[in-house]
C-alpha cells in the first residue's frame, strides 16, 4: 500500500513527518511522492498565518483530486485550529491532532480495517527511503510566550521537553545511519527543560538544561556538527555563550528571532525584549565566536506600523549586519490579539516594505559572505544539483553558507555526499552560492 506525505510549515513539522514516514515504512508501506497516486495521503499542516491555513486546505483538496478513493489524513497545527473552530471539510477523511501524531499509524490502520478505504493492493515489505546528511531532532514542543500575532501556543499547548536520555538514544541511532549533522529544533527551543507553568522560567534557568543536552549529544560518536534551531534572544547571556563555545561540534550559526527593530512594535507584539537588548545578545555571540552567522525573522506591516517604525527596523538591520533574514508580511490570524488591533495595513503597503527589506537583506548576505568566508572552508556535501544545466556537488559550511564544486571534476560525486571535505573558495557562482574546488 502506498502512502504519500506532504509537510507544510516549520522544522518541527519536518521532524515529525520524518518520524511518521519511518513508522509507516517499518510497517511495510511504500513511501511515494505526493504527486503520485497513493492509497493514503498524510498532510502535516501549518496554521501560523491565514496563508498557511489556505495552503493547508489547498493541499488537502489536491490529495483528494489525485486519488478520489484514497484516505486523506490531515494532521498538524491547522487541524488543531480547525477542530477548535468546529470547521469541517468533506475532502478530509481523518483529522489527527498534534497530540495524537504518535498514534497516526494505528489510526490509519484501524481506518483501513474499518473500511474507510478499500484496496486490492497487499501491504509489501519494501519502502522507498530518502537519505539525508542533516537530521532534525525535536527536543521540545509547545510555547507559553503568547506573542500577539501567533496562534501556535493555542494549538501546540504547554511546554513539553523530552528527556536527555531519550534524545541521546535517537541521536545515536541517527549517527549509526551515517548522519553527520544534528539540528536541534522545537517550537521554543530556549524553553527546553523549563517549567510549563512559568513563562519566564527558561530565563531563570539560564539555558542550563539546553547546555546539558548539547554536551551529551556532542559525545555521540559520528556526530561532527551540531546546529541550533531558532533561539529566544533572552537566553543569550555571557555565561551561556561561554559554555556554548566550549562545545567543538557546535556550528557558529545562531538564528535569533527578532520580528521588528522598533521597540514600540516589539511591545505591541509582546516580545519581552528591546532592540538594545537584542543588540547586546549579538555582541556577546560575536565576542566568543569568530564571525558567527546571525540570522533572523522579521515581520513587516504589523498592525499600526508607521513609516518611521519600519525605518527603525531597517536601521537596526543595518546595525546588526545579519547574514540572512527571513522576511514575512504580517498576516492576520483569527484568534490572536493582533487580529483585533486597529490600524491594519494594506497588502500593498506590506508588499512595498517587504520588497525594500529584501533588497537590503540581499546586500547584507553578500557582505557577510565576503567578510566571513575564508579561502579554505570545510563543507558537508549533501546533494547534486543543476545550475544553468551544469551539475554541481553542493553543501554548507559551518556558518550555513552554500558552497558548490563542479561535478564534472569529480570521478564519483555520490561517494562524497554526506562527507565533510576541505575546499578552496574560488568565486561567487550565484549571489548566494560560492564556487570552490576540493583539495
Amino acid at each position: 500500500m502506498k502512502v504519500a506525505f506532504l509537510t507544510l510549515g516549520c522544522k518541527v513539522n519536518s521532524y515529525e513527518t520524518d518520524k511518521m514516514k519511518k513508522s509507516f515504512a517499518d510497517a511495510g508501506y511504500i513511501i511515494t511522492s505526493f504527486e503520485d497516486c497513493a492509497d493514503v495521503y498524510i498532510i502535516n499542516t501549518c496554521t501560523v498565518t491565514n496563508i498557511a491555513d489556505r495552503k493547508s486546505r489547498q493541499m488537502l483538496h489536491k490529495a483528494r483530486k489525485l486519488n478520489p478513493n484514497a484516505l486523506v489524513v490531515a494532521t498538524g497545527c491547522y487541524v488543531d485550529s480547525a477542530i477548535k473552530k468546529g470547521e469541517k471539510d468533506d475532502s478530509i477523511d481523518i483529522f489527527i491532532s498534534n497530540k495524537d501524531k504518535s498514534h497516526i499509524l494505528d489510526i490509519v490502520n484501524d481506518s483501513i480495517k474499518d473500511g474507510i478505504i478499500s484496496t486490492d493492493n497487499s501491504i509489501v515489505t519494501t519502502a522507498e527511503r530518502h537519505e539525508h546528511t542533516r537530521a532534525y531532532v525535536k527536543v521540545q514542543d509547545g510555547c507559553n510566550q503568547y506573542c500577539t500575532y501567533c496562534i501556535i501556543p493555542y494549538v501546540r499547548g504547554e511546554i513539553k521537553s523530552r528527556s536527555i536520555a531519550d534524545i541521546e538514544t535517537e541521536v545515536k541511532e541517527l549517527a549509526k545511519k551515517g548522519y553527520k549533522e544534528i539540528v536541534i529544533t522545537g517550537i521554543h527551543v530556549s524553553s527546553y527543560g523549563a517549567s510549563p507553568d512559568d513563562a519566564q522560567s527558561f530565563i531563570k534557568l539560564g539555558g542550563k538544561p539546553l547546555l546539558k543536552l548539547l554536551k551529551a549529544i556532542s559525545h555521540v560518536d559520528g556526530i561532527e556538527r551540531i546546529r541550533l534551531g531558532s533561539l529566544e534572544p533572552r537566553i543569550i547571556t555571557e555565561n551561556f555563550v561561554k559554555e556554548l563555545v566550549a562545545i567543538p561540534q557546535l556550528c557558529p550559526h545562531f538564528h535569533l528571532s527578532l520580528q521588528s527593530g522598533s521597540d514600540t512594535v516589539l511591545k505591541r507584539m509582546n516580545r519581552h525584549y528591546t532592540s538594545e537588548k537584542y543588540f547586546e545578545c549579538v555582541k556577546v555571540l560575536r565576542k566568543y565566536f569568530e564571525n558567527p552567522a546571525i540570522t533572523t525573522d522579521i515581520i513587516v506591516g504589523f498592525p499600526q506600523e508607521t513609516e518611521e517604525e519600519f525605518k527603525e527596523t531597517c536601521r537596526f538591520v543595518q546595525k546588526i549586519g545579519f547574514a540572512q533574514i527571513h522576511i514575512f508580511k504580517y498576516s492576520r490570524r483569527r484568534g490572536t490579539i493582533a487580529d483585533e488591533m486597529d490600524g491594519q495595513l494594506t497588502e500593498q503597503k506590506k508588499a512595498d516594505r517587504s520588497h525594500k527589506l529584501s533588497v537590503m537583506e540581499r546586500e547584507l548576505e553578500i557582505a557577510y559572505q565576503k567578510q566571513a568566508v575564508k579561502e579554505y572552508e570545510k563543507v558537508l556535501f549533501e546533494e547534486i544539483i543543476k545550475i544553468d544545466n551544469e551539475k554541481y556537488l553542493i553543501g554548507h559550511n559551518e556558518r550555513y553558507i552554500r558552497i558548490a564544486v563542479p561535478a564534472e571534476r569529480i570521478n564519483d560525486t555520490k561517494s562524497l555526499c554526506n562527507t565533510i571535505q576541505k575546499v578552496r573558495i574560488l568565486e561567487n557562482l550565484t549571489h548566494e552560492i560560492l564556487l570552490a574546488q576540493i583539495l
